[in-house]
């Protein structure tokens, strides 16, 4: 199945955009070529303008918090085990406490440091980074593999709380609800929410499906509209079949 998220407010695009940031600089971080090595740091200059939002970590300790009192309810329950309830707390206790300890502007250290900052502000130029505008960084990305992960990771290793609190609100809110399945007619669906609170809609077809959900949304409707691949076509064009998808509404 391939699934598409569709955040229903901005603290939820941020988190998801971190999601995805976190998961490629680590994924660049641990080959060993000086191209993917670029790429994760780029990605890591990514992170830094994402996190760079004033209220994102206070969003996270408060939001880390309501779910930690909403656990604690089920304290005793006899349909709960308690030893994954525990964890579930441990877990979060963990997240919040790290969260807590980083101090002053997310990043700034990032910030203080004039190199980084010398290659950050040549990457957003197209070839801005070539040998001859940044000979220090073309000197870097010569030394070895091992020196450019272990400098990689000391960089992005301060951040790691804003990834594993993400993860987390990620992890309970995705589990939030159950999917239903739905049937798009001519590759239209619309749904009558009647002022129904959700923070995200996830649309779930199967990975041989050649449609493509476009999702629009407030509070009182949802509409789906479902396309045609791109092949080589200067604009989409609808699916005029139906198409089968499962639909889950996800809310903390």
């Amino acid at each position: 199945m391939i699934n598409y998220e569709y955040p229903f407010n901005e603290r939820i695009r941020t988190l998801l955009r971190l999601e995805d940031l976190f998961e490629k600089t680590a994924y660049f971080a641990q080959s060993e070529g000086q191209l993917e090595h670029h790429a994760s740091l780029v990605t890591l200059f990514e992170i830094l303008e994402v996190a760079g939002r004033a209220d994102l970590k206070m969003d996270l300790i408060q939001e880390l918090e309501r779910q930690r009192q909403t656990l604690l309810a089920y304290r005793n329950n006899p349909d709960i085990s308690e030893e994954a309830l525990s964890g579930a707390l441990y877990e979060i206790e963990q997240s919040s406490a790290a969260l807590l300890s980083m101090t002053g502007k997310i990043g700034q250290y990032l910030r203080d440091n004039d190199w980084l900052m010398g290659i950050k502000s040549r990457a957003v130029i197209p070839g801005g980074v070539c040998e001859f505008d940044l000979p220090s960084y073309h000197w870097w990305l010569h030394r070895s593999p091992e020196v450019r992960r272990e400098a990689i990771d000391g960089w992005t290793k301060p951040l790691y709380p804003l990834r594993d609190a993400a993860a987390i609100v990620l992890r309970l809110l995705r589990s939030s609800g159950g999917p239903k399945q739905h049937t798009a007619v001519n590759g239209q669906f619309q749904l009558n929410l009647g002022g129904t609170a959700a923070q995200m809609v996830r649309v779930a077809l199967n990975v041989d499906e050649p449609a493509i959900p476009e999702v629009s949304a407030n509070k009182y409707f949802l509409n789906i509209r479902f396309t045609k691949p791109p092949a080589g076509e200067i604009k989409a064009r609808g699916c005029e079949r139906d198409v089968s998808f499962a639909l889950t509404f996800c809310n903390l």
